[in-house]
């Protein structure tokens, strides 16, 4: 290949079909035009979570069929305008959720969904708050609308969400809670927060004993039983938001019997809302992102200058190339990741 025609194309990660990691293939594709209305972006660093392996697994509601590129958020460096953009130029630095397709040296994006990073911060801890952060923030300030004072108990507080929570907990002036276990519960002290071990210990008794009355918001990305469960240590006023479905894993695997449960719990949580002065919600990135363009772009701007302020400090848990795809969702199955993995093109 000439070099010319180096420069015409671009690596992609394609999951060829539902399935484990092993599904996930590195390939060779033509570099992107971007169309109408779309940008360009040459990539930075690309976050890999929880959402990635369950749209490989299929069990993503409303997500792509295969062969398609996984990957919710990036970012990276404007590189091409498409017909009619304006308000952003080449070489400028931007973030996105995308949903999927970012695991790519060039991604085309919608203009309307970028917004622009600051220069001087690293674009691996940056890219940790486009998705990460946002759902931290939105989900405490947007959804439970946490005031200072109150009492949050975060589930899995040591993971990419759950630490960034605790990180934005501390900012808001919340007393935090959060399960983990093992080294975790290391991580979740060291971000201020009393840990639970959820190993070892009744989440819900160790919480009365700690509180006394209970918690005013509850952040849960585990679902089913723990979602259920969790209405359990509300006190009067609390909330409930639910934004993930890590439970209907096994092993990083789609599991059936926990995918049933997961929905049939979602179920009794939901009950909790005809509980007197309790309140259940859900929260999806995305859909808050299409609903209110404005929020995303007000609250990710604020984020990001709340990081280059150095007040914010995204817990990396490692930097892979882009053919460490398949390495980042294999350690996510393994389980015991603390923070984000994110892949650097």
């Amino acid at each position: 290949m000439t070099e010319a025609g180096a420069h015409r194309t671009i690596r992609r990660v394609v999951v060829s079909g539902h399935g484990g990691p092993e599904r996930l293939t590195l390939v060779r594709d033509v570099l992107p035009e971007p169309g109408p209305g779309e940008v360009r972006v040459r990539t930075l660093a690309v976050g890999v979570g929880f959402p990635d392996v369950l749209m490989r697994e299929g069990t993503y509601p409303g997500g792509p069929k295969p062969p398609f590129t996984p990957g919710y958020d990036l970012v990276g460096v404007v590189e091409a305008l498409g017909p009619g953009v304006t308000g952003v130029e080449p070489g400028e630095r931007v973030a996105a959720i995308t949903v999927f397709g970012s695991y790519a040296d060039a991604v085309s994006v919608p203009r309307q969904h970028l917004v622009r990073m600051p220069d001087g911060v690293d674009p691996a801890e940056a890219v940790c708050l486009a998705l990460n952060y946002v759902t931290a923030y939105q989900a405490l300030h947007r959804v439970a609308r946490a005031g200072p004072g109150e009492r949050v108990l975060v589930h899995g507080g040591a993971g990419g969400v759950g630490s960034a929570a605790l990180e934005i907990a501390a900012t808001m002036g919340l007393s935090a809670y959060a399960t983990a276990t093992g080294s975790g519960c290391d991580v979740v002290l060291g971000l201020g927060a009393t840990p639970v071990d959820f190993r070892r210990e009744d989440f819900v008794r160790r919480i009365r004993e700690l509180t006394g009355d209970g918690i005013d918001v509850v952040l849960d990305g585990v679902g089913g039983v723990v979602a259920a469960r969790s209405v359990r240590v509300l006190r009067p006023g609390g909330r409930l938001v639910m934004y993930g479905h890590y439970s209907t894993l096994a092993g990083g695997r789609r599991n059936l019997r926990r995918l049933t449960l997961f929905y049939a719990a979602g179920a009794l949580a939901f009950a909790g809302n005809l509980l007197p002065g309790r309140r259940v919600r859900t929260y999806r990135s995305a859909r808050t992102r299409d609903r209110h363009p404005d929020w995303y772009r007000r609250d990710l701007g604020e984020l990001f200058r709340w990081l280059a302020a150095g007040r914010l400090r995204p817990l990396v848990a490692a930097r892979l190339p882009l053919d460490g795809a398949r390495q980042a969702h294999e350690r996510l199955a393994a389980g015991g990741t603390h923070g984000k993995l994110v892949l650097v093109p």
